[in-house]
């Protein structure tokens, strides 16, 4: 029989130290972040209800159109109308908006917070150093541990949902900012330089712009990782075609699982495609790649 490995630290010491901490915190903060995050809440009430009060016909047609300006392609348009149309023809329409608002919100905030950590990371190799390893956990630990601390804090609802979702998706906006900077030709940073830029001016009228469509792959990455949280997400009550996943598996109905999932497929094939075209309009406006 083997040797068990020593016990050289308590480790159940340390659990009830993380445990009681947090339970401290959970009880002196927790109302004051309810309170701070309900902005938060209303903004995606908002956008849900605002997407299911929104004729089915005219979300069709706005994302049909979207489709068009990014990739000027009227069969990636058509496509993306097929699918919507679909959507409702199988009586997910009011789950499905509910998983684009959820999505569009959390992708938002990810990016209002992603790309200036991206931008620091990019003027600073020692933040860099120090972000990078945090990103590595953020992309690896198991995704139910994220709903542990949130549910804590806020309850079973769409807010520790939302920021569940938040946490998980934006490590890829952070690393291709990051890298779409450091990137920049380092001839184009001294051109710009030598007129007499500023660094907050090389950062707006040179390295950002280059760095676009390695941004919008980015975006592109957190919108789909966004998405893909929101089985995970229906668990403590974010709702969307997430729930009629979950309510699939409790009530062993496949067709409903299915429907639902089919349904997360439309989803993310249109908001990928429509990503993808941007970026690759961008790379040939600014003659970069292919």
């Amino acid at each position: 029989m083997a040797e068990n490995f020593p016990q050289i630290v308590d480790i159940r010491a340390i659990r009830i130290f993380i445990d009681d901490g947090f339970n401290t915190i959970v009880a002196n903060y927790g109302e004051a972040l309810e309170i701070a995050f309900l902005p938060v809440l209303r903004m995606l009430t908002i956008m849900e209800h605002f997407l299911q009060w929104l004729p089915w016909y005219v979300v069709v047609i706005v994302l049909s159109a979207v489709t068009y300006l990014a990739s000027r392609s009227w069969k990636a348009s058509v496509g993306v109308a097929v699918m919507m149309f679909l959507v409702g023809v199988i009586g997910i329409w009011d789950e499905a908006m509910a998983t684009i608002a959820l999505m569009l919100t959390s992708t938002f905030l990810a990016v209002l917070i992603g790309i200036p950590v991206g931008v620091a990371m990019s003027r600073s190799d020692t933040m860099q150093a120090i972000t990078i390893p945090v990103l590595d956990i953020m992309q690896t630990m198991p995704i139910f541990v994220y709903l542990i601390p949130f549910v804590m804090l806020f309850g079973p609802g769409k807010i520790p949902a939302l920021l569940a979702t938040i946490v998980f998706a934006i490590p890829p906006v952070i690393r291709l900012t990051n890298l779409g900077i450091r990137q920049v030709d380092a001839e184009v940073i001294e051109a710009v330089t030598s007129f007499g830029a500023t660094p907050r001016q090389r950062l707006f009228t040179a390295q950002i712009p280059l760095a676009m469509p390695t941004i919008m792959a980015g975006i592109n990455q957190t919108t789909m990782m966004a998405l893909s949280m929101v089985v995970i997400a229906s668990m403590i009550g974010a709702g969307g075609l997430g729930y009629q996943v979950l309510q699939g598996i409790q009530r062993l109905e496949v067709s409903r699982g299915l429907l639902a999932g089919l349904g997360i497929v439309f989803l993310a094939v249109i908001f990928d495609r429509i990503a993808q075209a941007y970026g690759r309009r961008m790379q040939q406006h600014l003659h970069i790649g292919s």
